[in-house]
């Protein structure tokens, strides 16, 4: 019998650990506080139409507060060329629980998170390390790694990788093979979606990939059940679930539009479609947010009893890859 098609959702879990480099608490706060009523939502949706997700967490997330996140700190520790990226040196100043500072530690949605039904937690790295920095190394890398595992113990082994900013450093895949990791996010094919360092990424590229939301610029980017390579498996992003935009809500059709068209294309053709996004983009505008994601589960749902479509977590997809290797 033949590989049905697959819907793969993953969610960039960070909090201000994911923005602290260009967005201030003071200036993102409403975004952050919104988390805490957008992954409870979330979790619901997954549960009601049985949608299994992957959870890519920064392991800093994961502390109870500033004095065990100091003792998860690892010794080796990234010296970016800009400083400004390392979160390190804002430790000391962090609250001592989650209650004082819902901005950089969460466990209670990890604990939600977990106890939901085909919830995959997965790494974003543990101080969301970007891999294509310059000054960042290989050994901060694997202490980073080390570190990660460490905070979320609490949740099993870590299966899945999503590099912090897409910056996806193929160098450093045996070493994530070598911790134990099975499936990395890739991006999608086409260049400007290539991953590059933050000051590589310019804003021709942006505005292709802002056009690409709306109109197809660069196809369906589904693609075949992939196989593992150097022992992970590149279950690459299909479409970013950009947040709604007031601005732009005219152009909201074409947007839901692009994304169940590759969707019924991944079902027709027996191929993956992976949609990610982070949950501070549901931080603000939650209903609207919703209602976006919920018309893409229903023709989700018509495609799965049409066409026999699967939820999958990244994990699930690379079990899959292992077994028809």
């Amino acid at each position: 019998m033949q590989q049905p098609g697959l819907l793969v959702i993953s969610l960039d879990f960070e909090l201000h650990w994911g923005v602290r480099d260009r967005r201030s608490v003071a200036s993102y706060r409403e975004h952050l506080l919104g988390v805490r009523q957008a992954v409870p939502a979330l979790l619901e949706l997954f549960r009601r139409y049985e949608l299994h997700a992957t959870w890519a967490s920064v392991g800093m997330l994961a502390a109870a507060g500033r004095a065990e996140l100091q003792a998860l700190q690892p010794a080796e520790l990234p010296h970016y060329a800009d400083a400004n990226l390392s979160p390190y040196p804002d430790v000391a100043t962090l609250g001592d629980s989650e209650a004082a500072d819902p901005f950089h530690f969460a466990p209670s949605l990890l604990h939600q998170i977990a106890a939901t039904p085909h919830q995959e937690i997965a790494s974003h790295t543990f101080a969301h390390y970007y891999c294509l920095e310059p000054g960042q190394t290989a050994q901060a890398f694997q202490a980073d790694m080390a570190a990660q595992a460490q905070a979320l113990a609490a949740y099993g082994p870590l299966t899945s990788i999503v590099f912090p900013r897409n910056q996806v450093n193929r160098s450093y895949l045996s070493h994530c093979a070598a911790a134990g990791l099975r499936a990395y996010r890739g991006t999608e094919r086409a260049w400007f979606y290539r991953p590059v360092a933050d000051r590589r990424d310019h804003r021709g590229r942006r505005l292709l990939r802002l056009i690409d939301a709306y109109l197809p610029l660069a196809g369906s980017h589904t693609y075949a059940l992939p196989q593992a390579e150097a022992g992970l498996v590149d279950v690459r992003s299909s479409r970013f679930l950009r947040p709604f935009s007031q601005r732009l809500r005219y152009l909201e059709p074409l947007r839901l539009r692009r994304i169940t068209k590759a969707l019924e294309v991944a079902a027709r053709r027996r191929r993956i479609f992976h949609l990610w996004w982070h949950p501070h983009n549901f931080g603000q505008q939650l209903a609207e947010n919703m209602a976006v994601l919920e018309a893409v589960v229903q023709r989700f749902a018509e495609l799965r009893s049409r066409y026999g479509m699967r939820s999958c977590s990244m994990r699930e997809v690379a079990e899959l890859g292992e077994v028809h290797a």
